[in-house]
């Protein structure tokens, strides 16, 4: 009998950390770091690696009762663009849990807050360059934040820009390439997706998640 191929055993990323044998930080800044680390690869000997050490991020794909989602425009400099976005920020609060982060990061952005909360979809933003990892979740049942107690914007987000926009035509947007921000291009592609399938791919606000950074091996 033939032995499986390993694509044919199962399609699932795994954890499977290699030794690392040195690291030196290249350069510490305000958000994230660089990092050169020496690993140990066994038989294809020590390679040496850089990349962005991240505190990772949370994005939330907010649909209301008209299944509408909520795109936010804002500046991002290193493009020189503005992008229509949805709400995000970055988990820089320890142990504090993702989906309070998503929250607080809705009604900072968005005045709103949700009744209903899942986990829509995870990804690595860029793993050959970042330890960036990204959770998006799903808000629904939203209600605005009393304009007493709205969140004060300053810098870029003060620029923000909101537009409920149908899901379909987010979508349509997303694949004609009028939209490149990655957590608004997956967590829309998601959402499509989940809602084909009756939202039975919705995962609990406290599912695992081994690639948010604290929870991966040294």
């Amino acid at each position: 009998m033939t032995e499986p191929r390993p694509a044919e055993v199962g399609v699932e990323d795994r954890v499977a950390p290699r030794q690392v044998v040195g690291r030196t930080a290249v350069h510490e800044g305000r958000i994230f770091d660089l990092v050169r680390d020496d690993v140990d690869l066994g038989d294809a000997g020590v390679v040496t690696r850089e990349y962005l050490d991240h505190p990772g991020a949370v994005a939330v794909v907010v649909l209301d009762e008209e299944d509408r989602v909520l795109l936010l425009r804002q500046y991002r400099h290193p493009l020189r663009a503005d992008l229509w976005e949805i709400p995000a920020g970055l988990l820089d609060v320890d142990g504090e849990p993702a989906v309070d982060a998503a929250a607080r990061e809705l009604a900072e952005e968005a005045d709103l807050v949700a009744g209903r909360w899942d986990v829509l979809v995870d990804f690595a933003t860029s793993p050959g360059s970042s330890n960036e990892s990204l959770r998006v979740f799903l808000a629904r049942d939203v209600r605005e934040v009393p304009h007493t107690d709205r969140h004060t914007r300053t810098g870029e987000e003060a620029e923000i820009v909101t537009r409920w926009v149908p899901l379909d035509e987010a979508v349509e947007r997303t694949l004609a390439g009028h939209l490149h921000n990655p957590a608004a291009v997956v967590g829309i592609l998601a959402a499509a997706a989940s809602r084909a399938g009756g939202w039975s791919s919705l995962r609990g606000v406290d599912a695992p998640w081994p690639y948010r950074r604290g929870e991966l091996p040294d």
